[in-house]
């Protein structure tokens, strides 16, 4: 069966036409773009500069598998002045006995446990502020309880941060990533970060781009206050993305930058829990519009799924054009992995199965959120409309 001629075809033609030149006009121009994004291997520290006090904030609930990889590494920063305060929310496993055992041997690690949720919160913004109110750094450093930190990685911020003069650093981190099915789907979802962020415009004050990683979220004391703090995103599912936002909104230089091997984490151990983990995420990254999840549905199945399906059913230029869209996408699919710097870009020929992935996590993100009425994240139920009238 081709699909060459008449309205279809002209149609078919016309759509492949213009995302063909959607990968290699606007990819090659996002390729170009993120060469400006700093690297934090650029920074090293310099002998001598003046030693802030970085507050180190992290939230725990049932890390007791991460916690003796993750802690040490927060404890043995070089060439900076730290104070780490771990929370323990409401673990029911050794999350608590690991995090006081560190703090007995370490006197730069302050712990706090949190034995109920008082209402009005989700448990990892009031985590963190609590975390915050036990804090007494010029910065502060939030990350999340399975994140390792090269020895520099803080010196090599705070020189980024001077240098840049920025009140808020959020950094791209390397990902653990093993197997054809995380490769696929979490290559993908850069993909899809890159192109709907746009993280070189988040240093421009008039553009509207922000950023906020939960893995490395660095912002100076006095923007995180006069930017209202945790307590604005008490309700708030995407807690980083939203802290990255609100700083910048309030009139702070904010950036991002890429970590590199700086700073690491084994993000979702396989493809199930990758999926857990976003349906609780991407609804509410698109501020729990349908309108938003169909259209992120749609737009996926033109950019990314109709190039190759099309490589079947047409021939002569169609044909071609449809070769051009599928080859541009997974040519920019393994130059964002090459970028990376510890990824294969071969697994850019994945393109069409992360995209599939990715459409499917969408769908049904939104259809779990609106069927439960609200989350379940770690085993606590939030209710949407609570969550919508929180979403910052």
């Amino acid at each position: 069966m081709h699909l060459g001629g008449g309205l279809v075809g002209l149609r078919l033609f016309s759509a492949l036409f213009a995302v063909a030149a959607f990968w290699i006009f606007y990819g090659g121009y996002c390729l170009i773009r993120i060469q400006g994004i700093p690297h934090l291997g650029d920074f090293p520290p310099k002998p001598g500069e003046p030693h802030s006090l970085v507050s180190i904030l992290v939230a725990a609930r049932n890390e007791a598998a991460s916690l003796p990889r993750a802690v040490p590494t927060l404890l043995a920063q070089k060439d900076a002045n730290c104070e780490v305060i771990a929370v323990d929310d409401r673990s029911d496993d050794a999350t608590g006995a690991i995090l006081d055992d560190f703090a007995a041997g370490n006197p730069r690690l302050r712990v706090a446990h949190i034995r109920e949720l008082p209402a009005g919160w989700m448990g990892k913004p009031h985590a963190l502020q609590v975390a915050y109110e036990q804090s007494s750094g010029e910065w502060l450093l939030f990350t999340d309880a399975d994140v390792r930190f090269h020895p520099e990685a803080v010196s090599r911020a705070l020189r980024l941060v001077r240098e840049r003069k920025l009140d808020h650093l959020t950094l791209v981190a390397a990902l653990d990533m093993h197997g054809f099915w995380e490769h696929a789907a979490l290559s993908y979802i850069a993909l899809a970060f890159l192109l709907g962020i746009r993280p070189w415009l988040v240093d421009k004050p008039a553009a509207g781009s922000y950023m906020g990683i939960g893995a490395f979220q660095m912002v100076r004391r006095s923007a995180y206050e006069a930017a209202g703090g945790h307590r604005r995103l008490a309700m708030e599912v995407v807690d980083d993305m939203k802290l990255g936002k609100m700083v910048k909104r309030a009139g702070y230089r904010s950036s991002v930058g890429f970590a590199e091997d700086f700073v690491r984490l084994r993000w979702q151990e396989g493809l199930r829990n990758i999926t857990r983990g976003l349906t609780k995420n991407m609804f509410a990254g698109m501020s729990f519009h349908v309108w938003k999840a169909l259209g992120t549905f749609f737009g996926v199945m033109i950019l990314s799924i109709l190039p190759f399906v099309a490589l079947a059913f047409t021939h002569g230029l169609t044909f071609w054009l449809a070769v051009a869209a599928s080859t541009g996408a997974v040519l920019f699919n393994a130059a964002v992995l090459h970028g990376s710097g510890s990824e294969s870009p071969l697994y850019g020929i994945a393109h069409p199965v992360g995209a599939l992935l990715f459409s499917w996590i969408a769908m049904r993100s939104m259809v779990v959120t609106l069927w439960r009425g609200g989350i379940i994240w770690r085993d606590t139920f939030y209710p949407l409309d609570e969550l919508r009238r929180g979403s910052v």
